[in-house]
């Protein structure tokens, strides 16, 4: 449908794969449903590397079924659905990681791709906070759709899902049967909602050290 040159087709297919995923990242926040298993990966308390293999295996088997959807419609060729695919597990174990860039310099990553801090944000329990910063690859589709939060910083950040914080909570038996229980009320901590007074900058587009 789109006749142009190899190279911009690759581009567009890449970018709508990326785009895409974004909107599904953003369905697994809104629909109570799909937050049920992708839960499972928030309630992790230590954002780290081993944070991108977190996800449950219901999660993993509606995303397969996005991954067809994706390739049938957008019409990707192989060898950019394999490119795209080794970019964007990498990127994913890049910005679940803890490792600790110069601000300086992931300020400037930010405006392109999604980094450790950009992502770590959305991991807090303060609800507006995790509702944020759903981009997988690049960060400009949250500036595009207006869910980009970058100005918190790390040091005020406490990881994972208010009502999901007891140790026992992340035992596998626990977060397999997660989704198939009554769900908590998420963002209440000892019935009270997790809140941040104020951020750490006026500004929500800058990223705080």
């Amino acid at each position: 449908m789109f006749n142009a040159p190899a190279g911009v087709r690759f581009i567009v297919s890449f970018l709508l794969m990326d785009l895409t995923f974004y909107y599904w990242h953003l369905a697994n926040h809104r629909v109570p449903f799909l937050w049920r298993f992708h839960n499972v990966h928030h309630i992790d308390p230590d954002l780290d590397v081993s944070s991108a293999f977190r996800f449950h295996f219901g999660e993993i088997a509606f995303s397969a079924v996005l991954g067809v959807l994706q390739v049938s419609l957008i019409g990707i060729s192989a060898g950019a659905f394999f490119i795209y695919q080794m970019v964007f597990q990498a990127e994913v174990l890049f910005h679940h990681s803890n490792w600790r860039l110069p601000i300086r310099l992931e300020r400037i990553l930010s405006k392109v791709i999604v980094t450790p801090r950009m992502h770590g944000i959305h991991h807090s329990q303060v609800h507006r906070e995790n509702n944020s910063n759903f981009g997988t690859i690049f960060s400009f589709w949250d500036r595009l759709h207006r869910t980009l939060g970058l100005n918190v910083a790390q040091s005020e950040i406490v990881i994972g899902v208010p009502a999901y914080s007891r140790p026992e909570d992340n035992t596998m038996a626990s977060a397999l049967l997660l989704p198939f229980r009554k769900q908590r009320d998420y963002w209440r901590a000892n019935g009270r909602i997790v809140v941040r007074e104020s951020a750490t900058g006026s500004n929500r587009a800058e990223l705080a050290e």
